[in-house]
C-alpha cells in the first residue's frame, strides 16, 4: 500500500471518527435524559433549549421520542432567549437546557424572571462538554438565579467516560448557597440506578431545613400579651395568638428551622395602596409565615397565600332571645285566629238563644209576675243581655238570671262552655310568659328590634365595622354601635357579656372567648335562650404566607400533620369554648313584667277612662232633666 493512497484515506479517517464520536456522545446523552423522563412516570411535554444544528435535533428528537413512545411525549426546540409558546399546562412540562450553548446565562435569567424554575416547571441540565472542571464553573456562574426549595432542577454531572450522576440542585433562599440531592448514577452498562425516593414528592424530601432561619410575625393588640403567650394568663386577650402560637412553634420544629419573631398591632389593612401590620410585612416579604390567623378576603388574596384554617372561630352578634311579650300580645297569642274566630261565634250563637229565651220567659210569665217579683230576672234587653254574657265571660257575678228550666240549661251551657275557654286562656298565657320570643332571625329583625348594641374593642372589629358599606350592616353601626351625638359602643369582653345577661342587648364578640365568660356569669337557664346572628361576611380565620413563597408545601404538610395528631385541637379546647347546652330551662324562674301586662293594663286604662267618660255624660244628661224639669 503506497503512502499516497494512505495520505489519501486520511480526511475519510478523520470525518469518520468525528462522527463516529459526536453521534455516541449524543446517543448517551439522549439515553440518559430519556432514562431520567422514564423514572419521572408522568405525562411529559419535552421543551428543549439547545444550539444543536437541525441534524441534531432530529437525531436527539428520534432517539428521545423513540424511547419514550408508549409516555406520548410532545417535543418542542427553542434557541437560548426565546420565550417558550403554549405552557398553558404546566404540570406537565419539562425544560431541557444545553448549558454549552453561547449566551445560555442569559436566556436562563430572562425565565427566572418568567418564574419557570418555580414549581411546578421542572428542568434538566446538561453539557456535552466533557470538561467537568468547565461544567462546574457553569454552575457557579447561575448563583444568581433563583431555584429555591419548591424547585426541581436536575443536573447532569459528568457523563464522559460512560458515567454520570444526576443531582438535584436548589437554594433555601435567594442568599444561601447552592444545595445538592443525589437524584440518580447512571451507567451505559446497568442504565439507572433507581432509588427508594424518587415517588415522593419535593417538599417531603426537603422538609428539614437545617435550622435554617424562618421568620414568623404575631399580632398583639395588648403590649403585655407579649410576656403570657403560654401560661393561660388573661387568655381572653389576643386569643387567637395565643392559641397558635405553640402550633405554630411546633410548626418550625417539625421542619427543623430556626425562628425569628416579630409582632405587630394589627392583622394588616390597605391604606393609600399599601399595606400596614402583619400582611404589610408579608408583602414586603420581611416575614415568610404569619403566626396569627387572619380573616379570608379578596384583597388580601391578591397579595398574600392562605395554607390553613387552624382555628374555627368566628365573630358575631349573641344576645339572649327576649320575651315572648316584647314582639307578641300574649293576650292575642294565646288562642289562634281560628279559635278567636270561633269563640266569638260560640258566644253570638248563645247571646242570640239567651235572647229568645229571656223574651219567651217574659212573655209568659207577665201575666202572673209583678214588678217585685220580676226583680231578678233578666229582662229581654239586647244591651242588658250583653252585659250579662260579658260578665259571665269575665267569670263575675249577676244579680239577674233565668228562672225557667229551659233557661236555667242555656245559662248552663253557657258558663261551662266559658270556664273551659276561660281556664285554657290563662293556662296559654302563663305557658307563654315563659317562653322567648324566636322572630329575631336575621340582622334585619336585630335592627329593628329594640335591643341596645356593644362591640368587643377589637382592631378588627373596629375595622370592619365603621368600613362596612351593605345598607342593613351600615344602618346598624350607625344607628346602633355609633349613633349620632353618641360614643361608639365599643367595650370589653366582661361587660359586654354582663350587659347581655341583663337582657336586651346584642354583643358582638368572638364567639369561642365570649363563651368563657357565659359560663362564668350566666345561671344555667339563661344559656337557653342564646341566639347567634353572623354581621362579619368572613368565613374562619386562616394562616398567611408570602405570596408564591417556595416554603408552601412544606407549610400545607406540617399544618396538616399538627391537625392529624390532634395538637391543635389540643390548643383550641384549652383556650376557645364551644356553644354552651342548653340544660335546667324549666328551673329557671321568669318574673312577670309590666311589658307582659302592658296589653292588659292598656285595656284597663281605656275602660276606666271610657266609663268616666259615659259617668259625666249620665251626670250631664241628669242635670239637664232636672234643669228642664224646674223651667217647665
Amino acid at each position: 500500500m503506497s503512502i499516497g493512497y494512505v495520505m489519501a484515506k486520511i480526511p475519510f479517517i478523520i470525518l469518520f471518527l468525528f462522527f463516529k464520536y459526536a453521534f455516541s456522545e449524543k446517543v448517551i446523552e439522549t439515553n440518559i435524559i430519556a432514562n431520567i423522563i422514564q423514572t419521572l412516570e408522568r405525562p411529559t411535554t419535552i421543551i428543549v433549549i439547545t444550539c444543536l444544528t437541525p441534524y441534531n435535533k432530529v437525531q436527539f428528537h428520534s432517539k428521545l421520542a423513540g424511547r419514550n413512545s408508549d409516555k406520548r411525549n410532545l417535543i418542542e426546540f427553542i434557541h437560548p432567549g426565546e420565550i417558550p409558546k403554549n405552557i398553558e399546562n404546566n404540570h406537565h412540562i419539562l425544560f431541557i437546557a444545553d448549558l454549552g450553548c453561547q449566551n445560555v446565562l442569559d436566556s436562563l435569567k430572562i425565565y427566572d424572571n418568567l418564574k419557570l424554575f418555580r414549581s411546578p416547571f421542572r428542568w434538566i441540565f446538561f453539557n456535552k462538554n466533557c470538561d467537568n472542571i468547565n461544567f462546574k464553573r457553569t454552575i457557579q456562574n447561575i448563583t444568581d438565579i433563583n431555584i429555591l426549595l419548591d424547585s426541581e432542577v436536575l443536573v447532569i454531572q459528568q457523563y464522559c467516560g460512560y458515567f454520570c450522576e444526576i443531582y438535584y440542585t436548589y437554594k433555601r433562599s435567594s442568599e444561601s448557597e447552592w444545595e445538592t440531592e443525589l437524584y440518580e448514577k447512571w451507567n451505559i452498562t446497568n442504565g439507572m440506578e433507581k432509588k427508594s425516593r424518587h415517588n415522593e414528592a419535593t417538599a417531603i424530601r426537603r422538609l428539614n431545613l437545617n435550622n435554617y432561619e424562618l421568620k414568623i410575625c404575631y399580632v398583639l393588640t395588648d403590649n403585655d400579651s407579649i410576656n403570657h403567650l403560654t401560661d393561660e394568663v388573661n387568655d381572653h386577650i389576643d386569643t387567637i395568638t395565643k392559641v397558635n402560637f405553640p402550633t405554630t412553634n411546633q410548626l418550625l420544629d417539625f421542619l427543623n428551622a430556626s425562628r425569628k419573631y416579630i409582632f405587630t398591632e394589627t392583622w394588616g389593612y390597605r391604606h393609600n395602596n399599601t399595606w400596614n401590620g402583619m400582611t404589610g410585612y408579608l408583602v414586603r416579604q420581611e416575614v415568610d409565615i404569619g403566626g396569627s390567623p387572619m380573616f379570608f378576603t379578596s384583597e388580601r388574596m391578591s397579595v398574600i397565600e392562605y395554607i390553613s384554617s387552624p382555628t374555627p372561630t368566628r365573630s358575631k352578634f349573641v344576645f339572649q332571645q327576649p320575651k315572648l311579650s316584647y314582639e307578641n300580645n300574649l293576650f292575642l297569642l294565646s288562642f289562634k285566629y281560628s279559635l278567636w274566630i270561633g269563640s266569638i261565634a260560640l258566644i253570638g250563637l248563645l247571646y242570640l238563644v239567651i235572647c229568645a229565651v229571656t223574651i219567651w220567659e217574659w212573655k209568659k210569665k207577665s201575666s202572673s209576675k209583678n214588678g217585685v217579683e220580676s226583680v231578678g230576672i233578666l229582662r229581654p234587653n239586647l244591651v242588658d243581655i250583653a252585659l250579662f254574657i260579658f260578665g259571665c265571660t269575665c267569670q263575675q257575678g249577676s244579680v239577674v238570671e233565668l228562672k225557667g228550666s229551659l233557661g236555667r240549661m242555656v245559662l248552663l251551657l253557657l258558663f261551662v262552655s266559658l270556664t273551659f275557654l276561660y281556664t285554657s286562656y290563662s293556662a296559654n298565657i302563663v305557658a307563654l310568659l315563659q317562653s322567648s320570643s324566636s322572630q329575631i332571625r336575621t340582622l334585619e329583625d336585630l335592627l329593628r328590634s329594640r335591643m341596645k348594641f356593644g362591640v368587643h374593642d377589637t382592631v378588627f372589629n373596629k375595622y370592619y365595622f365603621t368600613t362596612e358599606t351593605e345598607p342593613i350592616r351600615r344602618a346598624i353601626y350607625e344607628t346602633k354601635v355609633a349613633p349620632p351625638g353618641g360614643t361608639p359602643h365599643f367595650m370589653s369582653m366582661e361587660d359586654g357579656v354582663k350587659a347581655m345577661q341583663k337582657g336586651l342587648f346584642a354583643f358582638h364578640m368572638e364567639t369561642g372567648v365570649g363563651y368563657k365568660f357565659v359560663g362564668k356569669y350566666f345561671e344555667e337557664g339563661e344559656k337557653c335562650g342564646l341566639k347567634e346572628i353572623q354581621y362579619l361576611r368572613v368565613i374562619d380565620p386562616w394562616l398567611a404566607v408570602q405570596k408564591n413563597t417556595q416554603f408552601m408545601e412544606m407549610f400545607k404538610i406540617g399544618t396538616k400533620r399538627l391537625q392529624e395528631h390532634g395538637l391543635q385541637q389540643r390548643e383550641n379546647h384549652l383556650l376557645y369554648e364551644k356553644r354552651p347546652k342548653c340544660s335546667g330551662r324549666q328551673a329557671n324562674f321568669i318574673s312577670v313584667s309590666m311589658v307582659d301586662c302592658y296589653p292588659a293594663l292598656l285595656i284597663l286604662t281605656y275602660g276606666a277612662l271610657l266609663a268616666a267618660m259615659v259617668g259625666v255624660i249620665e251626670i250631664l244628661y241628669y242635670r239637664r232633666a232636672e234643669i228642664m224639669s224646674k223651667i217647665k
